[in-house]
């Protein structure tokens, strides 16, 4: 498993960057996004927090036209596992995996057709912050969601108990 290095990625396309936490005798803050860092199509449309319980796993699905925009900063570490299936990606095939969280604050830019999941690996339920550069179900949740649920499909390669191997 590696550590957030900024701006490096195995899988092209993906950037994961390192999240500094500012503290003070007050408390900290941590700047999710700024839009000086990120190019105006990877904008995010919206955004969400959601709660992983401990050993719980998110995915693996893809995404057609969404990038997603993960920023992960505890409580709780995660293990992010990533799968390269865009057959014209010079890193096709290619899987990693990515320590983010608490211990390593990062944010990650994941790119339709790069299959994602992650699983809390601490005792604690875990937070990750997503900020998305399309709807999800579109304009007042009337389109079909961009996904392709890969944990769903019994014959999936994408599997997450399996990606050591």
């Amino acid at each position: 498993m590696t550590v957030c290095n900024p701006t490096t990625s195995q899988i092209g396309d993906v950037v994961i960057r390192p999240l500094k936490q500012h503290g003070d005798a007050r408390g900290w803050l941590v700047e999710l996004y700024r839009e000086d860092e990120l190019a105006e199509s990877l904008h995010p449309v919206m955004a969400y927090v959601s709660q992983t319980q401990p050993g719980v796993t998110r995915g693996p699905h893809e995404h057609v036209d969404q990038t997603d925009y993960f920023a992960f900063i505890g409580p709780g570490d995660f293990e992010l596992i990533l799968w390269d299936a865009r057959p014209e990606s010079p890193t096709h095939g290619l899987q990693t995996r990515t320590l983010c969280g608490q211990s390593r604050p990062c944010a990650v830019t994941i790119p339709p057709g790069v299959v994602h999941a992650y699983r809390n690996v601490s005792d604690i339920p875990g937070w990750v912050f997503n900020a998305p550069n399309r709807l999800y179900a579109g304009q007042g949740k009337q389109e079909p969601v961009d996904e392709i649920r890969h944990e769903l499909a019994a014959d999936s390669p994408y599997k997450v108990d399996d990606a050591r191997k």
